[in-house]
């Protein structure tokens, strides 16, 4: 009887150790997820500011083409045509 008593206490303890580690496995899953979602964030934050950067160098890039065409049409068109004429050259190959 004694010995039943003894492996009751152990299944108790094995029970609560076993909820412990769990519970503990559980805080540990909602720090990580916690985690990523801020990871997420800044993610998100820095590629928002990423494409703003681009989206204003794009735009400058294409001014400065404009004004470029605008006071020098002759060159700009003939800058244009040999571009093409090494693309052409380049698919044949």
């Amino acid at each position: 009887m004694v010995e039943k008593k003894l492996q009751a206490v152990e299944k108790v303890a094995v029970s609560e150790a076993e909820s412990d580690a769990r519970a503990e496995v559980d805080a540990q899953i909602a720090e990580l997820r916690a985690e990523i979602a801020r990871l997420t964030e800044a993610v998100t934050a820095i590629g928002t500011s990423t494409k703003a950067v681009v989206q204003g160098e794009a735009d400058l890039l294409a001014e400065r083409v404009r004004e470029r065409v605008r006071d020098e049409p002759l060159s700009t068109l003939v800058a244009v045509a040999g571009v093409s004429f090494l693309f052409g050259l380049m698919s044949r190959r």
